[in-house]
């Protein structure tokens, strides 16, 4: 009995760019404007309903303020943040479609959606599964470009 062998495909992975490096931290930064970012998270909360609470964290993953309900832990809402960025990054590099812009998860409860703020900072929001994903998605990208004109200034 003779053995036939059918020949295999091997992926050919074209070589991707390496990634560019991620800019100092922003997090216990005392320059910030905090009270005008706060603003801007509280707003988001009021504006869209469903919103359960907002992070505005680094791409390092690190903490720079929040406006979350006590039970959500927004270190952890950021070092997801960053996580889900780290991994949005690497899809727009290998499929050579530009910078991260934002990335929505759906869970059976609700909705965890990250946006780019700039190159140094991430706006995440935690929404109930009722939240309006649409309202959102047309409210939340304004409000990344109004906290990255406020962190541009430190």
């Amino acid at each position: 009995m003779s053995e036939t062998f059918l020949p295999r495909r091997t992926a050919q992975r074209p070589a991707a760019p390496p990634p560019p490096r991620l800019p100092p931290s922003l997090a216990g930064n005392p320059k910030l404007p905090y009270p005008a970012i706060g603003t801007e998270l509280a707003e988001l909360r009021l504006q869209i309903p469903g919103v359960q609470g907002s992070v505005l964290g680094g791409v390092d993953g690190l903490l720079i303020t929040h406006d979350v309900p006590p039970g959500l832990d927004p270190d952890d809402l950021a070092a997801m943040a960053a996580a889900t960025f780290g991994l949005g990054r690497q899809v727009s590099l290998r499929l050579g479609q530009g910078e991260f812009q934002q990335s929505t998860v759906r869970n059976q409860a609700g909705y965890f959606s990250v946006y780019a703020v700039g190159p140094q900072a991430l706006l995440s929001v935690v929404g109930a599964d009722a939240i309006n994903v649409a309202r959102l998605h047309l409210h939340a990208p304004p409000v990344a470009a109004r906290l990255a004109t406020l962190l541009a200034q430190v």
